[in-house]
């Protein structure tokens, strides 16, 4: 059997070095675990010269078992930071996982909103309310900076400055992202009529739930939910959807990719030209249906 102090000792490297966001760290840590719990069943207790055939082997079970292919390929990224960890630090010779090919699938292109339907979802919280008003600011939040609702829910009250119109972001990539005034206007709003009704005393949480201590991710996916709802807006609507509407808003409105991928904090800047495809595809859409001599014009 493996000793837990391998996992122990990747999800700290994880978290402390690669400051990977939470649910990074959660999916490569169940993955690892997974494949641990392969070997140990099969009898091995050890890495050794047929630990690839070994990830092939698991792989190829988890496509027995119904795995999808997106699934299946980040298993393969996930041993494949988990054996680059132990290669540098000594463990194994070398990465027995390098060469494993990912899974390959048809992606979809992400989801955008238009911008009505932006502007419907923001005029749904009723302000009056304290809730209201929380929800007004964190709706404004996540799409005046495009960060990832983890890091929505780690911002510390400390973490907004809204004489510069920034925050900082430190779950995960730490970075500083601007707001557009409307937003500071919202956050402001809150942090003097609504916070101080729900926050618990000492709480340094930014936004807080009915409980007055810091939101968790399934408290706002139900508020999103709920408005996006009352909103009229069609489709499974996750925090995702806000992260790339603001990224493809930006582009159409002149953003360049270097600045965009600084705002998502994306380590690699292809993740970033996903939403750069996604506006330029649009844009011909919509030459080939208005522009007079478009060959598809009817």
């Amino acid at each position: 059997m493996f000793d837990t102090g391998y996992v122990d000792n990747f999800r700290k490297y994880l978290t402390d070095v690669r400051r990977a966001p939470a649910n990074t760290v959660s999916s490569y840590v169940r993955d690892v675990s997974g494949f641990l719990d392969f070997l140990d069943a099969a009898g091995r207790n050890d890495f050794n010269a047929d630990t690839g055939d070994d990830i092939r082997s698991y792989i190829g079970r988890l496509e027995e078992i119904g795995r999808s292919p997106a699934t299946r390929s980040r298993c393969v990224a996930s041993l494949k930071s988990f054996f680059s960890y132990l290669a540098d630090n000594g463990t194994v010779l070398q990465n027995p996982a390098a060469g494993i090919a990912s899974a390959t699938a048809a992606k979809k292109p992400p989801r955008i909103l238009m911008s009505e339907e932006i502007e419907r979802l923001l005029e749904q919280p009723d302000v009056v309310s304290p809730k209201g008003c929380r929800d007004k600011a964190m709706l404004e939040t996540l799409y005046a900076t495009g960060i990832r609702v983890s890091e929505l829910i780690a911002l510390d009250e400390s973490d907004v400055n809204l004489q510069t119109g920034l925050i900082t972001c430190r779950n995960g990539k730490a970075r500083q992202v601007p707001i557009y005034e409307e937003a500071v206007k919202a956050i402001s709003n809150y942090l003097s009529f609504a916070r101080p009704k729900m926050a618990e005393p000492g709480e340094i949480a930014l936004f807080v739930n009915k409980g007055g201590g810091r939101m968790s991710r399934q408290g706002f996916w139900k508020i999103l939910k709920q408005y996006t709802g009352n909103a009229q807006i069609p489709g499974d609507i996750t925090p995702q959807v806000l992260r790339n509407s603001f990224a493809a808003h930006l582009l159409e409105n002149g953003a360049d990719l270097r600045s965009l991928q600084e705002m998502l904090g994306h380590a690699d800047i292809s993740s970033t030209q996903v939403y750069a495809r996604v506006v330029k595809k649009q844009l011909k859409d919509v030459y080939n249906k208005a522009h007079p001599r478009s060959i598809v014009q009817k």
